[in-house]
């Protein structure tokens, strides 16, 4: 091995050792946002993944195999990173989006629901709502989300009582509580919309973070809706890549099953 060649063997080492310590801290901040799910495993997976590929590569494992099992692992880790960013491109092109004003109506999805009150994701986008609402009081609000095993009410219920709180119009609100994925809050909240304006309405708003805009009005136009806008609401920074990344497999599995 050339000198050239121990110092570029050294540096894929080094490289992988500090992507696998940074999946794996990142795992445990994900973790600790107390989201309530188990998506954070998967950074402690890609985490313990880099550190074996980093043994592996140390050992000189990895140089041994057969020409065509790297060509083919290769590929593999390539068109999967290609579509990883097409997916990125499609969901983060959708983080601005600031919709229309004069709405008829806006759909606020639902989020985690804790004792204490909404969780930071749910809060950024009732905030949202709360500053659209103030903006255009002739838009009708439609908040969406049942109640989880680990939820203390149904979120929409739980979003009904902060907008209240926040000066808004009890009478402008509408509730669907028995929703449990993206699909059902587009689905039941059609129906009570709907059921709402007798069917006659211009357009409509569905507000959530903007990580999750792109996959929920892809849905919404592919449930009936017409004239559709996304309306984004913040994410918080620490959170984003883990959440991004989430709903980049959440339009696949969406794509995949025709529910966009």
């Amino acid at each position: 091995m050339t000198t050239k060649e121990r110092i570029m063997h050294v540096f894929l080492t080094i490289l992988l050792l500090i992507l696998a310590a940074a999946g794996c801290a990142y795992g445990v901040i994900a973790w600790m946002a107390h989201s309530g799910t188990f998506f954070f495993l998967i950074w402690e997976v890609m985490g313990l993944g880099c550190l074996l590929l980093a043994i592996l590569h140390h050992l000189g494992i990895l140089a041994r195999l057969p020409l065509a099992l790297r060509i083919t692992l290769g590929s593999i880790v390539g068109i999967g990173l290609i579509v990883l960013g097409i997916l990125l491109a499609f969901v983060t092109g959708t983080f601005h989006a600031e919709g229309e004003q004069d709405l008829d109506y806006i759909i606020v999805l639902g989020a985690q629901m804790r004792q204490s009150g909404p969780s930071i994701i749910l809060k950024e986008r009732l905030d949202t709502a709360v500053t659209y609402l103030q903006e255009n009081p002739n838009t009708r609000c439609i908040v969406s989300g049942g109640q989880g095993y680990n939820e203390p009410c149904s979120e929409a219920q739980g979003m009904y009582d902060y907008l209240v709180s926040c000066g808004i119009d009890g009478d402008r609100i509408l509730l669907e509580d028995q929703s449990t994925n993206t699909l059902e809050n587009i689905r039941f909240s059609k129906s009570i919309l709907e059921s709402d304006c007798n069917g006659e309405y211009k357009n409509v708003g569905i507000l959530t973070n903007n990580f999750h805009v792109y996959r929920a009005t892809h849905i919404a136009t592919k449930q009936g809706l017409h004239n559709v806008c996304g309306i984004a609401a913040p994410s918080h920074p620490l959170y984003l890549p883990n959440n991004t990344l989430r709903e980049c497999i959440g339009v696949i599995k969406d794509t995949l099953v025709g529910n966009m």
